[in-house]
């Protein structure tokens, strides 16, 4: 993720009040990976609660300086000029020097901003779904794990699930057939029992496709997991027509 955060500079606190680490770096061209370890104990970043954790890297730091200038009959304006230093894919010495050689802090009756743009690793969320089989198959149920954005049929597929139900009808044909992934034949329809929350909404034509069946069927083909980022578990009926 991209994280943008904003700090009000002031004459008395020079620096961001941030401790920085580098983990990757000692070349000679200054590049290499440096993250945020830490905050300074009453530093700018620590009072001013700012949105900058341990592990994120700062990409750019930008100044942004508003002065007050006579514009004519319209008086005073505010025009304000931003100063960026990239440190993207820098070492820790290099880092330094390029926040360095930002403008000092602001005089009297001058108002300074320190932007700061930096990347975020996130973990991506986890879901847990609970395989049940119908009874004539006489299969044990079968727990997997999907990272969100996952399509639930593939993952499916890649893991030896069949999915395949003879007694699906194709919708456009009425007739039997796989469509392979083409949203028609509905065989690779499921029961979503629990955590239907974690999939993505129905588009219409999935809607119309299974209009009528149960509201908790979906076809797979059209599922990806994890919708909004969000993790947990799920319980998926599959072959629902068998049931």
């Amino acid at each position: 993720d991209t994280i943008i955060v904003e700090i009000r500079r002031s004459t008395e606190k020079v620096g961001l009040g941030i401790l920085l680490q580098e983990i990757k770096g000692g070349r000679s061209d200054g590049l290499g990976i440096t993250v945020v370890s830490g905050l300074v104990e009453g530093g700018l970043c620590e009072e001013q609660d700012c949105d900058v954790m341990v592990g994120d890297s700062i990409s750019s730091v930008s100044v942004l300086q508003t002065n007050k200038s006579k514009d004519g009959a319209a008086g005073l304006q505010d025009t304000t000029t931003e100063i960026t230093a990239m440190t993207e894919c820098l070492g820790y010495d290099a880092t330094v020097e390029a926040i360095s050689s930002l403008p000092p802090p602001p005089s009297s009756g001058q108002e300074q901003i320190l932007k700061l743009t930096m990347k975020r690793i996130r973990r991506k969320p986890l879901i847990s779904i609970n395989l049940q089989y119908p009874p004539s198959q006489k299969e044990p149920d079968t727990k997997i794990q999907l990272y969100a954005g996952e399509n639930l049929r593939l993952a499916m597929l890649v893991r030896g699930i069949k999915l395949n139900d003879p007694l699906a009808k194709r919708f456009d044909t009425k007739s039997g057939g796989n469509c392979g992934a083409g949203g028609l034949c509905r065989t690779c329809a499921v029961s979503v029992v629990r955590g239907g929350e974690l999939l993505n909404p129905q588009k219409m034509a999935e809607e119309q496709m299974l209009k009528d069946d149960t509201p908790r069927w979906r076809l797979s083909c059209k599922a990806f997991v994890g919708y909004g980022m969000k993790e947990g578990e799920m319980t998926v009926q599959v072959n629902p027509r068998q049931w």
